[in-house]
């Protein structure tokens, strides 16, 4: 068996996303309450039913809600709502990836295996963050 070398503490890419993992958590909790807070002052108090106000809140796609029973969806559908998104697939996508990383990685011993898995996980990300910006602004 052998043993792994502890990194030494620093800003590595290690710590970096240990880092940016714990800060990706509070930030849903953040853009939550926003998303929610700024839903309400919209009117959505007036217009949304709990279950609906939820799905708006985490996922404010115009199609994403149709079926729902908002009079008027697309003057919901403005810039806000685009960048919330952004960030929700931003933060989720690069926390989701980076802890899938992790997983992987506790269970590849080579290094080369290491930096394959790197990369492919890099090149996902970007193809992951690319797509999801596009069906974002062309909704």
């Amino acid at each position: 068996m052998q043993t792994k070398k502890i990194p030494h503490p620093g800003w590595n890419l290690e710590y970096m996303m240990w880092m940016f993992t714990r800060l990706s958590g509070l930030a849903f909790f953040f853009l939550a309450i926003i998303g929610m807070a700024a839903a309400l002052v919209m009117g959505a108090r007036n217009q949304m039913d709990l279950g609906t106000l939820m799905r708006w809140t985490f996922f404010p796609n115009p199609n994403h809600v149709l079926d729902s029973n908002i009079p008027n969806v697309d003057i919901w559908a403005n810039g806000f709502w685009q960048i919330m998104q952004m960030l929700v697939i931003f933060f989720g996508g690069t926390h989701g990836l980076n802890g899938l990383r992790v997983v992987i990685e506790d269970y590849t011993s080579r290094p080369a295996w290491q930096s394959i898995t790197r990369l492919l996980f890099f090149v996902l990300w970007i193809f992951m963050i690319l797509a999801a910006v596009y069906v974002i602004l062309a909704s």
